[in-house]
């Protein structure tokens, strides 16, 4: 083992390499900060780059910028109320009422503390636990893959605060929209209305664009509440005290990530909504979540970081890509000459354990690259408003446009954004729209997936000890819904 060693720190421990994965993590970072530019989509613009290399630096390159991204998201999400990423969405909830208070740099500095740590657990998991995860999600099948999403849905009651029928609502109508386009089981057309653009569906990135950061600036313009002209970052950080007190958050947040992670097809966005609904449910400050509350945006995060190690884990252990990203990577992989799974550890033993070296180190690069990055990017929030604006819209459209090149998705991202506008005039929660348009086509595809495994029979949700686990969960925590409900009558 001590020789295995030797060899994979030999392998590293080029100046190429330690560049390379400092690099990625920066590109990484700086792409997820920008509105519609995707971590998968950062990662495949970088592959070509890759071709020259020895199969250990490109790997460490992707999986830099694959880190990098995970955490960039939520820079521009706090700041300007556009998630650089899918996953960072949740962030959004807390985080940009942060700053609108004047606190973006104490919650830019526990978004990155969270990440770190969470990206930190997930590659210990990794490396110790590779074989027990993959076989943990090997268990996940339709059926329990269907219980989980049925569980994480329960996290709109959390979001609803005390609007939970208009929650209810928009989270109906945000399933509506998640089934818009081409049915994968049937081939037949939903909801096109004769539009051949529709028929892929909503793209996640224009409707997110369009929900959360031109509602701001249509009611900036249009004067219907009063913005602040400046908008300076406070004078302080997030200090130990506020790492104290998320600690146990970013923990939990951290293996919920993992454990999702490990779960091929799950990705980020989930980890990090159930991780803030298990935040909310167990904090002393729960009914303040998103109203700006800093243990909502160390959840959000550690909950999406703590899936970027554990997505590796299906991949090395058993050759099945956790998500878009990872397949990517796999790519890099078979276009080097080598095969993910059980022969990769057998025959290159040394080239992995180089690669948990760089995957390592690549957490401190995400804390320095992070602190400089807060930083520089932070200065946004120094914008008057009349500049930022005109600015943040430009990069919405570009954002936008970028995802599949087509005029329609910023149709679509305006659409949205006068949606997003009238929730905000009638005080509709955007939470549940949101939670029940990421999670409704995974619900779907693993309830029909289920039914067709087994010929239509129901038995299927409860035949094994997973789905019962689940589906304890749900009643439980429908019960002290319930209960808390009532007692909040009876108190009035």
């Amino acid at each position: 083992m001590i020789e295995i060693l030797q060899q994979a720190l030999f392998i590293f421990a080029t100046w190429q390499n330690v560049l390379l994965l400092a690099l990625g993590v920066f590109i990484g970072t700086f792409v997820g900060a920008v509105p519609g530019m995707t971590t998968p989509m950062a990662v495949a613009l970088t592959l070509p780059f890759t071709f020259t290399l020895s199969p250990v630096s490109g790997i460490l390159l992707l999986l830099g910028v694959y880190k990098g991204g995970i955490y960039g998201g939520s820079i521009t999400a706090i700041l300007i109320n556009a998630p650089g990423t899918p996953a960072a969405s949740c962030t959004v909830l807390d985080g940009y009422p942060l700053a609108r208070r004047g606190e973006a740099r104490r919650a830019l500095d526990i978004a990155l503390y969270a990440s770190c740590i969470a990206d930190f657990m997930s590659n210990l998991a990794l490396i110790l636990c590779a074989g027990f995860l993959a076989s943990l999600a090997l268990a996940f099948g339709s059926p329990e893959v269907f219980t989980l999403i049925l569980f994480s849905l329960t996290i709109i009651a959390s979001v609803s605060g005390d609007q939970l029928l208009k929650g209810l609502g928009s989270a109906a109508f945000g399933l509506i929209l998640a089934i818009v386009g081409l049915d994968l089981v049937y081939g037949t057309n939903r909801f096109i209305f004769g539009e051949v653009e529709l028929m892929s569906g909503l793209n996640f990135i224009p409707v997110l664009i369009g929900l959360f950061a031109l509602p701001e600036i249509i009611a900036f313009y249009g004067r219907v509440e009063v913005a602040r002209e400046h908008n300076p970052l406070a004078g302080r950080g997030a200090g130990l005290g506020d790492l104290r007190k998320t600690l146990k958050t970013i923990i939990r947040g951290s293996a919920i990530g993992v454990i999702l992670g490990a779960i091929p097809g799950i990705g980020g966005a989930p980890a990090a909504f159930l991780s803030y609904s298990e935040a909310k449910r167990t904090s002393k400050n729960g009914d303040n979540f998103g109203n700006g509350e800093i243990e909502g945006v160390a959840a959000a995060e550690s909950g999406n970081n703590g899936t970027a190690g554990a997505t590796l884990i299906p991949l090395l252990a058993l050759g099945i890509p956790g998500d878009i990203t990872t397949a990517i990577i796999l790519g890099a992989f078979m276009i080097h000459g080598l095969r993910p799974g059980p022969l990769l550890f057998q025959d290159n033993l040394s080239l992995i354990y180089a690669l948990f070296i760089g995957i390592m180190l690549s957490s401190l690069y995400l804390f320095a690259i992070g602190k400089f990055s807060i930083r520089l990017i932070s200065r946004i929030a120094d914008i008057p408003h009349r500049i930022l604006f005109p600015i943040v819209l430009t990069l919405c459209v570009f954002g936008a446009y970028a995802v599949n090149n087509t005029v329609f998705d910023i149709g679509v991202m305006f659409v949205m954004g006068l949606f997003g506008f009238m929730m905000l005039k009638l005080k509709i929660p955007a939470a549940p729209f949101l939670i029940a348009f990421i999670l409704g086509p995974m619900l779907e595809d693993n309830f029909r997936q289920s039914l067709l495994m087994s010929r239509g029979s129901w038995s299927i949700f409860f035949s094994s000890p997973i789905c019962w686990f689940f589906w304890l969960l749900i009643v439980v925590f429908v019960f002290v819904l319930v209960r808390r409900g009532l007692s909040i009558k009876l108190a009035d």
